[in-house]
């Protein structure tokens, strides 16, 4: 009988023991769906709130212009860095590079770098990638003498 009871506590133990552990990896997992679901959120609406720019017929080459800001940096070329490229095609601002963590994947018109590489004087420096902005700008602010500016910021000024 009592190797029963034993045998009983022992299954009950290691089920427990493994729930407990297929639980932690799940929760693990649960948390970065969650993180990249809080990216994927901040984007949308910076990304609407660009739609809300344009439809009141404004641009950013304007806010570019109006603080001086004619040749620029980009820190990360995904899908706002593009529709930013895009978006100053034709005017007076000229995007001397880019700057992004897989500067060996991108291709554009003009170099793409490194965050890690020595960056060139330019007038200012954007930055994309809204949610890790403060971390970016700590990493680059002492590579540059230029103001480090979120898009996101940019998109609620103009």
């Amino acid at each position: 009988m009592n190797k029963g009871i034993v045998g009983a506590l022992s299954a009950v133990g290691g089920a427990a023991a493994g729930l407990l552990v297929m639980g932690k990896k799940l929760g693990g997992q649960v948390a970065d769906v969650r993180k990249m679901s809080d990216k994927h959120l901040a984007l949308f609406l910076m990304m609407n709130q660009w739609v809300k720019v344009k439809q009141d017929g404004k641009n950013l080459a304007t806010y570019f212009e109006r603080n001086g800001y004619y040749n620029i940096a980009i820190y990360g070329m995904s899908y706002a860095g593009e529709t930013l490229v895009e978006e100053l095609k034709g005017s007076n601002i000229h995007v001397k590079y880019g700057i992004d963590q897989k500067a060996d994947k991108i291709y554009a018109e003009f170099d793409v770098v490194t965050p890690d590489s020595l960056l060139e004087e330019i007038d200012v420096i954007v930055v994309t990638s809204i949610t890790f902005f403060e971390e970016i700008e700590k990493s680059i602010s002492t590579k540059v003498n230029c103001p480090i500016i979120s898009l996101e910021d940019i998109l609620y000024d103009i």
